[in-house]
């Protein structure tokens, strides 16, 4: 099969079209996954990782090249998996004048729609870490240089707002079981409602490149709220299989508005289909059921933990504290930046005999055989946006939120930008929101959150850890374009600055 042969058919289009998910799939098997990024940049943890490994997630959580200087390609795997997948979707979406589609005209609209939500999200990400990236739009061997981020953003919203327009308008109780996991018209609108509101932060505009207003992407967000059929489970630990066990509400539940999926058959030849990342959140080299061992990085800073009130049922399912749960962990020798904490929301786990539950499953073993889906849009993301943008049930919104959190114990609050802010940060502690929350927000207002001195135990040993706010004015909060992309480029990508 060649591109000039292939794309005759709706069965190889969608062929085409599964070879995208699989390129969405991948963009984190290697480097380091954005979830995992997205936490050590913020202030909801620092780099961890072993004793003895290198410095490269302490560059990354203190914004200094200095403290690895030889880590220049850091998260380059990730650059070059994302362009990756980025070539799938362009090559499809590409192709399809020249596939026969009659009789499925509308077929047509929802592969392409698909495709398109999957390009706008990989773009989302690398233009949320790089700033400055080329967009590519079709295949090309051309060397293309950087664009103006605001070319990047009105692809974004223009793949959005063709996804929203051609996908239908299926409720989320009607969606058969074999389908959950693709894209919806919900996931679309919920995806445009966090573009929105990251741009016109990050950058002080009005609205989203002329193409979406605020009231427009409140609109979306409302459709979501009144017609998707999506809701809160229940009981906010249900949400997470560390967390809840035996109650895990289970994969695609009513509250996932979009996910990663993963599954546990991974393998070294080739087949890539699990969550290589949670490994490294894992406590170091040590297991305690229901928590499985991993490489410790990612470590909780003890501030999240105490940002919590004692009757929020969001912290024990949210971080696992070794002391509060009586975990006997022995292996504070053999970790960097240990804080007693770590993330419960994205645990590898074990059974009670201490097996791992994905070799178990028949996975080829725990480090690359993790299949939890990474949930990017969760339900209650999009009623807290919604609030935030000036819903008139703003107020219910943020009450609906806070009820579940605190149940019996629960206190109205009054609804504001500050409130909601505050709020975010408790409802998605360590699932990738947290940073790009405050930056959109201002540089200014991300450096003085995120920066601060405090005490770590490196092997065991009290050490002094700085987070330098000048460090993240310098970088703009962006991270360093993959010097080997630079290199192949001949130096028409240029480095951001503070890198």
């Amino acid at each position: 099969m060649t591109d000039a042969n292939y794309y005759r058919t709706p069965e190889d289009a969608f062929r085409a079209l599964v070879g995208c998910y699989d390129g969405l799939q991948i963009i984190w098997a290697e480097g380091i996954s954005f979830p995992v990024a997205s936490e050590v940049l913020s202030d909801n943890a620092f780099g961890g990782t072993g004793a003895s490994d290198g410095f490269g997630y302490q560059m990354l959580d203190e914004f200094d090249r200095t403290r690895s200087p030889a880590d220049q390609d850091l998260i380059g795997a990730n650059w070059a998996a994302y362009y990756r997948a980025v070539f799938r979707c362009n090559t499809l979406i590409g192709k399809m004048d020249q596939i026969n589609w009659n009789g499925n005209e509308q077929l047509r609209k929802t592969y392409e729609a698909e495709a398109r939500y999957i390009r706008a999200f990989l773009y989302f990400d690398m233009v949320r870490l790089w700033g400055n990236i080329p967009l590519i739009i079709e295949p090309t061997r051309e060397n293309v240089p950087q664009a103006n981020p605001d070319e990047v953003y009105k692809l974004i919203a223009e793949d959005l707002k063709y996804a929203i327009e051609n996908l239908p308008s299926t409720n989320y109780a009607a969606q058969s079981v074999g389908n959950r996991g693709r894209v919806t018209k919900w996931a679309a609108e919920s995806l445009i409602g966090r573009v929105f509101l990251y741009y016109t932060g990050y950058y002080n505009k009005t609205d989203l490149v002329g193409t979406v207003s605020q009231a427009q992407a409140l609109a979306y967000l409302e459709d979501v709220i009144t017609n998707s059929g999506h809701g809160l489970v229940e009981n906010f630990a249900n949400l997470w299989p560390a967390a809840s066990v035996a109650n895990y509400a289970g994969e695609d539940n009513k509250e996932t508005v979009f996910a990663i999926k993963y599954t546990y058959t991974s393998d070294y030849n080739g087949n890539t289909d699990g969550n290589h990342w949670m490994v490294m959140l894992g406590m170091r080299e040590q297991f305690s059921y229901p928590y499985g061992n991993g490489w410790g990085g990612g470590t909780v800073n003890p501030r999240l933990w105490n940002a919590f009130s004692t009757n929020d049922t969001r912290k024990a399912a949210s971080i696992i504290s070794i002391v509060d749960e009586n975990i006997n962990f022995t292996n504070q020798g053999k970790q960097r930046e240990y804080t007693g904490y770590y993330n419960k929301k994205y645990s590898p786990m074990v059974d009670e005999e201490g097996n791992s539950i994905p070799v178990e499953n028949g996975a080829v073993n725990f480090m690359i055989g993790q299949f939890q889906d990474y949930v990017a849009i969760r339900y209650a993301d999009v009623l807290l946006m919604a609030a935030e943008l000036g819903s008139p049930n703003a107020q219910n919104y943020f009450d609906m939120v806070r009820r579940r959190a605190y149940k019996d114990n629960f206190n109205p609050l009054a609804v504001s930008k500050a409130n909601i802010m505050a709020e975010r940060r408790l409802e998605f502690a360590n699932e990738g929101i947290r940073y790009w929350d405050l930056l959109r927000q201002g540089v200014e207002v991300a450096a003085n959150a995120i920066a601060e001195t405090t005490t770590v135990l490196n092997a065991g040993a009290a050490t002094t850890k700085v987070i330098a706010a000048n460090k993240i004015r310098e970088t703009q909060g962006l991270q360093q374009i993959p010097n080997s992309q630079i290199t192949l480029s001949n130096g028409v990508l240029k480095q951001n600055p503070g890198w």
